[in-house]
C-alpha cells in the first residue's frame, strides 16, 4: 500500500476513505435518497474533488449499493462500523468492522475494500487483510458459538464479493 504522503497526495486514500463513509451512512437512508445524498456530500467544498471524481465515486458506491447480489450485507439484520473488541489467542484484539450481519445461522463480517484492481483469488489477497478477517473471526466465534462465522471482503471497484476461507 502507498503512503497518504506519496506521489498522488493520498488521492487514494482520500477516494477510499470516502467510499467507506457513503457505505456507512447511506444504507440508512431511503434507496431513492440514497445518491442525491452520496452527490451532496462529495460536493463539500472540504473534500476538494473534481465533478469528475465525484461522479466517479458516487457511482462506484451506487453499484455496490443496489447490486441484487449485496442486499443482505445492507439489510435490517445489519450495522456498520461495529466494534470488536476481545481476546484472540491470548492478545487483546481492538477493531471495527466495516459492516456486520446477524442472521439466524450465520454471522457475516464485512470489510470493504477499495484497491484497484483487486484480486481476483482469495489466494491473492494481501495476507494483512487475511490476518485482520481471521481476528474478527476467532473474536465472534466466541460471541456467536452456535453460528457460522463468514469473512467476506467487498471490492467496490469491480463489484465482488470474495469469502475468504477458514
Amino acid at each position: 500500500m502507498r503512503s497518504p504522503l506519496g506521489e498522488d497526495d493520498g488521492a487514494r486514500f482520500k477516494r477510499g476513505l470516502l467510499i467507506h463513509r457513503l457505505m456507512q451512512t447511506l444504507p440508512d437512508l431511503p434507496p431513492d435518497a440514497r445518491e442525491g445524498a452520496a452527490r451532496r456530500y462529495l460536493a463539500r467544498p472540504g473534500h476538494e474533488l473534481t465533478a469528475e471524481r465525484q461522479d466517479e465515486i458516487a457511482c462506484e458506491t451506487m453499484r455496490v449499493l443496489t447490486d441484487p447480489r449485496f442486499s443482505r450485507l445492507f439489510g435490517p439484520n445489519s450495522r456498520a462500523e461495529v466494534e470488536v473488541v476481545g481476546l484472540v489467542t491470548g492478545r487483546a484484539l481492538s477493531g471495527r468492522v466495516d459492516r456486520l450481519v446477524i442472521e439466524d445461522d450465520a454471522v457475516w463480517i464485512v470489510d470493504y475494500k477499495t484497491n484497484r484492481p483487486p484480486p481476483v483469488r482469495a489466494e491473492d489477497v494481501p495476507p494483512v487483510y487475511v490476518r485482520q478477517m481471521e481476528a474478527y473471526r476467532a473474536a465472534l466465534r466466541a460471541i456467536y458459538p452456535n453460528k457460522a462465522v463468514r469473512c467476506v471482503l467487498l471490492w467496490t471497484d469491480t463489484p465482488a464479493l470474495m469469502e475468504l476461507p477458514e
